[in-house]
């Protein structure tokens, strides 16, 4: 293992950059570009397809990962590396994830390892083979466990992140290559979507996998991410859609999830909320970042500037920030704190009104207003009678390990 903190990588870990590269890069690389409708910076530097970014050190720094078997922890101010790790793997990393509590990241790779290490020195933590090649891999919200999914055995290990010991393997738990892996913010379950278009919960306590969702996805099921207070999951498919489950109500096992409206032209690759879960941001194979607003579930901005597709994206939690990661080799960082003055938005807001919706409680028969983005108590009772009696969702404790 090898890591290096410089601001650039050398030549020769780079392929020939086009005039049109050179010519942009020479502009200054921690300009803002405002030549699309929000300021954008791009990162060059991975001389392969970049499988993710990660807006973290709250939006000041990128952690980046790519199939040239390096990751990239970034500097936003300076768009310049501050630390490359290579040597780390020795096939593409699929993908990286920032371990919550400490100044550690976890990297899963298809040489079938998975590697902490230290943001700050560089230096391997621990690296822990598995039985498969890693598709995907995940931090719970306290930093104590991790997750990471194998292919071809369909399977999730979940592990101890302060030493990377395999807890528990669960094999089979899909009929497919599982796409992503993801801890719900109680880090209580573990989601799971896969090829075979299903999504799994599987229970940290019970130890057993306690919702199963046929996603009636029409293709395979690429992502999927939580709200901050895990009621809701959204999944991305190369279907070309987005869907929302409400996980607390439980109606998707009756109507299943709902569909965002006015999609991608192409497969979805990756989703990710805000911290506030007002903003959905999506990436595509149609070369395009889409923004959503979750209380009409309808799609506010389309920002175009990636020549080949976008492979992830990220939320800074401060939601001033939206990274997205491509296969042309770059990252984007799209500035969208003053995103509400864009004439797109402020027209579909015009056209498409606010998402706020006039519903007649059903205890007490007075109006009141709500978003979509709301469970099903809150959809029908007013505020005044859900104060009367306590709410009937009981969160259970987090395991002990």
């Amino acid at each position: 293992m090898a890591s290096k903190n410089m601001k650039t990588l050398s030549a020769d870990e780079e392929e020939e950059r086009t005039e049109e590269e050179e010519e942009e890069e020479g502009r200054g690389a921690g300009e803002w570009s405002h030549d699309t409708p929000l300021p954008v910076k791009v990162l060059r530097a991975h001389s392969g397809s970049v499988t993710a970014a990660r807006l973290c050190c709250n939006g000041r720094c990128v952690l980046s990962c790519s199939s040239d078997r390096t990751a990239i922890l970034w500097d936003v101010e300076s768009c310049r590396p501050l630390r490359v790790f290579h040597g780390v793997h020795s096939k593409t990393i699929t993908e990286c994830a920032l371990i919550p509590n400490s100044n550690r990241m976890v990297t899963v790779s298809w040489d079938q390892n998975m590697v902490a290490s230290d943001l700050e020195t560089g230096q391997t933590l621990w690296r822990w083979k598995q039985a498969g090649l890693l598709t995907s891999c995940s931090s719970s919200s306290d930093g104590r466990l991790l997750v990471c999914a194998a292919d071809p055995q369909n399977g999730v290990s979940i592990s101890d992140a302060a030493s990377g010991q395999t807890l528990h393997h669960v094999s089979d738990h899909h009929r497919s290559t599982i796409t992503r892996c993801r801890f719900d913010p109680q880090s209580q379950r573990v989601a799971t979507v896969s090829a075979d278009r299903t999504i799994k919960l599987w229970d940290l306590l019970a130890q057993k996998t306690t919702v199963s969702i046929d996603s009636n996805h029409g293709n395979v099921v690429s992502d999927c991410c939580f709200t901050n207070n895990g009621h809701f999951l959204c999944t991305a498919s190369w279907d070309k859609s987005l869907k929302l489950w409400d996980l607390q109500a439980g109606g998707f096992r009756s109507h299943g999830g709902t569909t965002l409206q006015r999609g991608h032209e192409g497969s979805v690759s990756s989703c990710s909320f805000s911290a506030d879960a007002d903003l959905l941001v999506s990436g595509s194979c149609d070369r395009t970042v889409a923004l959503w607003d979750t209380s009409s579930l309808c799609q506010t901005l389309l920002l175009k500037g990636h020549s080949d597709w976008v492979t992830d994206v990220s939320v800074s939690a401060d939601r001033k920030l939206v990274a997205s990661a491509s296969k042309d080799r770059t990252i984007r960082l799209w500035n969208i704190e003053n995103m509400e003055e864009v004439p797109e938005v402020l027209e579909k807001r015009r056209t498409e009104g606010t998402g706020i919706h006039i519903l007649k409680c059903e205890e007490c028969g007075k109006p009141f207003p709500v978003s979509r983005l709301q469970t099903s108590e809150l959809l029908t009772r007013c505020v005044f009678c859900r104060l009367k009696s306590p709410s009937r969702y009981r969160p259970q404790p987090p395991p002990l390990m």
